[in-house]
This record gives structure tokens, C-alpha cells and sequence, in this order.
């Protein structure tokens, strides 16, 4: 039986958008528009799917429609409760 992936973390989030970014994690700002940041369309589905992975069930126009890091936090995170609740 394959290991199920770990859930998905703030650092977590920091890591793979700093991974996308060519950041480090901490060097992250959750207050930056994706768009602005540098994030195209394959960058950001790739992060869906990622994140798909870990449980968080999110759509690209869902993403599109936040304007910050900050505001993508909070769906994955909303949705990644919602998971967990679903799944006890």
C-alpha cells in the first residue's frame, strides 16, 4: 500500500512556492500577488496538482481569483480542513 503523502503545511507552502519562485522560504512574501511574482499558468497548475497530491482539492480559477499568497493560504488551508473533517 503506498504511503499517503504528508498534509500540507504553511512551511510546506512557503517551500514549494519559494521552489517556484527561486526563493528561499523565508524570503516569501504571503502579502504578493501571484501574478506579480512572477507565477505563469504551468507554474500554478503544476502547484495544483502538487498540492493535489497532499489532499487540497483546488482549482486554477479558484487561485486566479486571489490576489496574494496570503489569500491562497487561506483556501488550500480551508480546504485542507474540510478534507480532514470529511475524512474522520
Amino acid at each position: 500500500m503506498p504511503a499517503l503523502p504528508a498534509p500540507l503545511t504553511l512551511d510546506g507552502f512557503r517551500a514549494d512556492l519559494a521552489e517556484f519562485l527561486y526563493q528561499r522560504p523565508d524570503e516569501v512574501d504571503l502579502e504578493e500577488s501571484p501574478l506579480l511574482a512572477g507565477l505563469d499558468s504551468l507554474r500554478i497548475v503544476t502547484l495544483i496538482e502538487r498540492w493535489r497530491e497532499t489532499g487540497v482539492d483546488v482549482t486554477f480559477v479558484e487561485l486566479a481569483e486571489c490576489t496574494s499568497f496570503a489569500q491562497w493560504w487561506h483556501l488550500l488551508s480551508a480546504r485542507r480542513e474540510g478534507a480532514d473533517r470529511a475524512g474522520a
